[in-house]
This record gives C-alpha cells, structure tokens and sequence, in this order.
C-alpha cells in the first residue's frame, strides 16, 4: 500500500524503473544480440530520467551507523555539515553509470557538501572494493548498508538509485529516485540553492 506523501516518489521511482532500471546483471536477448554480432563494442549508457523533488523536505536523517571496507564506522546521527546521501549497488546499472558524475559533483562541492555513497550490495565490502579498484573515483566515501536499513527508509520498492540532500541540522532538503547528471551546472546549481534556503 502506497502512503499518500510517497506517491511522488512513487511515481518517480516507477518513471526511474521504467526508462533506466536497476538489474541483476542478466542481459536482455538485445544486448547479448547486439554483444554476439559486434555492432557496438560498448552499448551506450542508458539516460538518467531521475528529478529533483521536494516533497519529503524536513524528513530527519535516521541515526544510522554504518561502516566502511576498513572497519570505520559512519554514525549519520552525528553529522554536522551538509551531506548528499547516495544509495546504490553495483548490479543496478543507473547507480553505476551516475557514480562519475557524483565524484564530479564531490570534487566541486568540496567543503560545501560531504557526499556519501552507501551501497545496498548484500554481499558488502567483497563487491564493493574490487568496483572502486577499477574506477578512479577520488572524492567518493565508500560505506556499506548490507541490511538496506537506508533503503527501507528512504526507497519505496527498493529500487535505486536514490539520493538524497539533508542540511548540517539532518533535515531533508531534496532527493531524487533514479540516475541524475549529478556534474550538470544544473545539479550543482539546485543543490547550493537548496543548502542556502535551508
């Protein structure tokens, strides 16, 4: 059952899962056909269709531990600064395509906004280290929910990505459900708007 202030949401994570959804990592018939034939040496990335929405704007950040692949632990009950929560998993193809422009996105901000990338891989740290080892992201946090704590707090269904942006008082500002160009003028433009109203 759909509450009646998730509808949104809702209805931009069905949008989300319609246009670039998360998958398994099982590939349709096109694109092991278009693997097999060799018409494309890399298909190219699906489109990020997620919006910026603000109807949740004051939901509190839960107080949350978390922890990373060394063992550190992130409590989010004791942030004082701005963060961009991001949500994702290495088999969700929008999460994957989107995660260079939020590195992007922290090398801009730096100072202004911490951004946070709390996968939802069942399997940890033993997934998520070997994806950062091959990318070169530089400003990206890596933490690890293999519970779906946040998931089950802030994704109706489960589906990913989701991002969300909370004020150093850990008061939600804005999210979006689904993959963004988090390194537009754009993004960065609505995301220091959104920090100076808050």
């Amino acid at each position: 059952m759909i509450r009646r202030n998730s509808l949104p949401l809702a209805l931009c994570c069905f949008a989300s899962l319609a246009l670039a959804g998360c998958d398994s990592g099982a590939e349709t018939p096109a694109q092991e056909s278009a693997a097999s034939s060799g018409e494309n040496d890399a298909p190219p990335p699906p489109q990020l269709p997620g919006q910026i929405v603000r109807a949740f704007a004051g939901t509190e950040l839960p107080a949350l531990q978390f922890s990373d692949p060394e063992g550190n632990t992130l409590d989010l009950g004791q942030l004082d600064q701005p963060v961009l929560v991001n949500l994702w998993a290495t088999w969700c193809v929008p999460c994957v395509v989107e995660m260079p422009a939020l590195d992007q996105l922290a090398a801009e901000m730096e100072g202004e906004v911490r951004v946070l990338t709390i996968s939802q891989d069942n399997r940890g740290a033993e997934v998520v280290i070997p994806f950062f080892e091959q990318r070169d992201f530089r400003y990206l946090e890596q933490w690890l929910d293999p519970q779906n704590d946040l998931a089950v707090a802030f994704s109706d269904g489960g589906l990913l990505p989701v991002t969300v942006l909370f004020d150093a008082e850990g008061k939600e500002l804005l999210r979006v459900a689904g993959g963004y160009e988090w390194d537009s003028e754009e993004a960065i433009a609505q995301v220091r708007e959104a920090l100076a109203e808050g």
